[in-house]
């Protein structure tokens, strides 16, 4: 990456009064900002048809951490020691799993007045995970959880996680076994190798997982604006790369990127996922909106068609 005036940012410069009443409370900044997002997009999604609880009882199971009280079934919980939480078929069925990229490529901004790619990442899975619990949907990580969770406590914990690094080069999620229909969504800066890429979504749709892929770039990885002699540097051990003239190579270098961008949707539409680009000089909510509103369709059509 271009060296930047600095490598990593949090999701918004200053302190809004909001977020020092929600510090005050001991509520992480990224969930309030996540909560902004999320609300600002509920209202867009207002009349629309979204993802739901469903009606048809699928079973009990003993209730977990994080679990509605409204979804305890008292009388189930009576003939035993157990509390035990009543689950719907659809609810059941539509876990939504999340993979955010936190790895040392992602604290890229090449602006001081942007976030870094990793800060927007977060925001993102954050902001949807609020989103789909408001919805009574069940949210899980990739990488960490077998099964997903319902209620707005784990919005906290998932705050805590996405705050904190990823462990080295881990760019993309393990190839984890995610119960069958359920949905995965991986953002990310989706700069691998194709055949990674590949083996990975092949792998999760083979598997009867459909998802979404959501790239995040800064501004500057998609317009390449450098000019004169400049140092490129690699976040992730990579080396530099010292250049006189920068411009020299932009021609080449978008025509890369886009080649890169264009197998990414040939391979989210061969599988059934789909893909949204999004750049950090952007608004999230866009692309929140969109996110929210295809994985609403999932019980009548395929992810790959919007």
């Amino acid at each position: 990456m271009p060296e930047s005036p600095r490598q990593s940012m949090s999701p918004g410069q200053g302190v809004s009064a909001l977020q020092a009443e929600a510090l005050g409370a001991g509520l992480p900044p990224l969930l309030v900002e996540a909560e902004r997002v999320a609300a600002t997009v509920e209202q867009g999604v207002h009349g629309r048809r979204r993802v739901g609880a469903g009606d048809s009882f699928w079973q009990f199971r003993p209730y977990r951490a994080g679990d509605e009280i409204r979804d305890i079934d008292w009388r189930q919980s009576a003939r035993s020691a157990r509390v035990f939480v009543r689950e719907r078929e659809w609810e059941a069925a539509q876990t939504v799993f999340l993979w955010v990229d936190r790895s040392a490529s992602m604290d890229y901004a090449g602006d001081r007045r942007l976030p870094t790619k990793g800060a927007r990442a977060a925001l993102l899975g954050l902001a949807l995970a609020s989103l789909l619990v408001r919805a009574g949907e069940r949210v899980g990580l990739i990488d960490r959880d077998p099964i997903g969770h319902s209620g707005r406590a784990y919005l906290l914990t998932l705050a805590e996680i996405l705050s904190r690094p990823s462990p080295p080069n881990a760019s993309l999620p393990p190839a984890a076994e995610l119960p069958r229909d359920c949905r995965a969504v991986i953002v990310g800066d989706l700069l691998r190798p194709e055949a990674e890429l590949i083996r990975l979504v092949e792998g999760f749709a083979a598997r009867g997982v459909r998802g979404h892929l959501v790239q995040v770039l800064d501004p500057a990885e998609v317009d390449f604006p450098f000019t004169g002699r400049n140092r490129f540097v690699g976040l992730e051990g990579e080396g530099n790369l010292l250049i006189g003239r920068a411009e020299s190579l932009a021609e080449a270098y978008r025509e890369r990127l886009a080649a890169h961008r264009d197998g990414v949707e040939r391979l989210a539409r061969r599988t059934g996922w789909t893909v949204i680009q999004h750049r950090t000089d952007h608004s999230p909510s866009p692309a929140l909106l969109a996110l929210f509103l295809a994985l609403a369709d999932l019980g009548q059509r395929s992810l790959g068609r919007r």
